[in-house]
């Protein structure tokens, strides 16, 4: 067995101080082909945005592109790792792959991301209710094993479940863990995962990452502490691997690095709590809850568009639409909260990015 490649220490301390990583959106044409001078000029938008990482072949990327008819996985991955590469950038940078399905479908993905030079997996474990937890520990070991694994606590109403406190403080213990996503949308579960890294022996190694759109802004302003064998134990959520991350991209570093600059202060303004409900606002127009997430795909799209990024909100699935009024929500973000857009930055660097 090959040994598994580690990440770099500045990749390491980069994830640990916290990254913005968007999840990448798929940009297709109006016969639904992928569209490559889209799909590349995403990739340069995030760099350029001062993203710490993207992460290609999610939620956001669309599941279908690895249906057989469309065998886009490893396409949208090698353009990604081409942009990312071509631009030598002077930080560290996460290349991160999702990977997903049954044992054998997801490690054999990790072998094409490992091929592609991807330095983590987002591992998924939606669609897998028929495993048991110990079946899910052990495709988890296997697939980190051979590359370093995001986990992933996704929540019940888009094909998750919930798992026990018990399965997270095992999860926590496997080799090769470096960070665990957190988008339960849900308090209790986002609490039992903070507390199963914190009694793990390896809570220094892992990170905390929230994937909960609807509480960005308190994850990252909040320090969990718990007595771990009469010790005090204390773990941060310290960065975002977000769908809604892909949109206002550059807004949404200029947030993390505010919230790095004011979150150790003793007495922090009550005003972050106002803008932790603007931020969840913002995500209710793009992910559209209000029908259950149905137009949380083409709600990204529909941002991208607006600025040029994307042609349209086609997705692989033509039954993926915007939801009705879901424009309309995104009209009144826009005129809501105009800090929270970064159109002006797009509009300067556009040009470059699709040349």
């Amino acid at each position: 067995m090959s040994k598994r490649p580690e990440l770099s220490r500045a990749q390491f301390e980069a994830l640990h101080s916290g990254l913005v990583i968007p999840a990448h959106p798929l940009a297709l044409t109006a016969d639904r082909q992928l569209d490559e001078q889209s799909q590349r000029a995403l990739s340069r938008y995030y760099m350029a945005a001062g993203a710490g990482g993207i992460a290609v072949g999610v939620h956001s990327t669309q599941f279908e592109i690895r249906e057989p008819q469309h065998n886009l996985f490893e396409t949208v991955l090698r353009m990604a790792s081409e942009e990312v590469d071509r631009a030598k950038l002077d930080r560290p940078f996460m290349k991160v792959a999702g990977i997903c399905g049954p044992t054998e479908q997801a490690i054999a993905e990790a072998d094409t991301a490992i091929g592609l030079g991807y330095d983590a997996g987002l591992l998924s474990m939606g669609g897998l209710n028929a495993y048991s937890e110990a079946q899910i520990l052990e495709r988890t070991a296997r697939i980190a094993e051979k590359m370093p694994v995001i986990g992933f606590y996704l929540q019940p109403s888009v094909g998750g479940k919930i798992y026990s406190f018990d399965f997270w403080k095992e999860f926590a213990r496997i080799p090769g863990i470096v960070a665990i996503k957190m988008a339960p949308f849900n308090r209790y579960q986002t609490i039992d995962v903070a507390r199963a890294v914190c009694y793990s022996p390896r809570r220094d190694e892992i990170a905390l990452y929230t994937g909960n759109d609807d509480n960005i802004v308190n994850d990252l302003l909040t320090v969990y502490k718990f007595q771990v064998d009469g010790q005090t134990v204390e773990k941060r959520i310290v960065g975002g691997l977000l769908g809604h991350w892909a949109v206002w991209t550059r807004k949404a570093v200029e947030l993390l690095e505010e919230i790095k600059a004011v979150r150790d202060n003793a007495s922090l303004d009550r005003e972050w709590l106002t803008r932790n409900i603007a931020v969840t606002e913002t995500n209710a127009a793009f992910f559209d809850p209000a029908h259950s997430f149905a137009g949380c795909i083409p709600g990204i799209h529909e941002v991208l568009r607006r600025q040029g990024l994307m042609k349209g909100t086609w997705c692989l699935n033509p039954h993926e639409e915007l939801s009705p009024g879901q424009a309309e929500e995104i009209d009144r973000m826009y005129r809501d909260y105009p800090e929270l857009n970064d159109d002006a930055f797009v509009k300067q660097h556009l040009a470059a990015w699709l040349s």
